[in-house]
């Protein structure tokens, strides 16, 4: 087989699963309803939740904030300076990776960083911010301070 012809079939083959793939992602919560019956279901190919079959979505969510506070008060710290990833295709906000940071086990070595990182700053207000239902209540904000750290004497 030529190497033209073999490309093409791949090209051909992967069109076609693309294809295939978002049908099945998209076909029982969107298609569906749209024409109003069962559509036909590619046995054996594709997991039940398409893209999202290892998360669990829910209605709630939550992540962390840092504050930094001095004279001239509290202001947020962008999540980004705290976490400097300089690595390409990977953002660790978008991974929820600060919450883990409202942990009590975290906190030592939390405070120790972000006095180190931001000297500027006297004291620190760790706070979780709590959304109980983005859909039935999507402007409900809970926010209460997990911790604060204050700079060592």
């Amino acid at each position: 087989m030529s190497k033209r012809i073999r490309n093409i079939a791949i090209t051909i083959f992967v069109i076609f699963w693309t294809i295939l793939f978002h049908y099945e992602s998209t076909r029982h919560f969107y298609l569906e309803p749209l024409v109003g019956r069962p559509l036909l279901k590619m046995k054996f190919l594709f997991p039940p939740a398409g893209w999202i079959m290892f998360f669990n979505v829910g209605e709630d969510t939550g992540y962390a904030e840092v504050y930094g506070v001095n004279a001239d008060g509290p202001q947020q710290i962008d999540q980004h300076e705290i976490l400097a990833t300089r690595t390409i295709g990977f953002d660790n906000i978008h991974r929820n990776v600060l919450s883990t940071v409202l942990s009590s086990d975290m906190q030592g070595p939390f405070c120790r960083f972000l006095q180190r990182k931001f000297p500027e700053f006297d004291n620190f207000l760790v706070t979780a911010v709590y959304y109980p239902s983005i859909v039935k209540a999507p402007h409900k904000r809970l926010q209460r301070v997990v911790y604060q750290c204050g700079k060592r004497p």
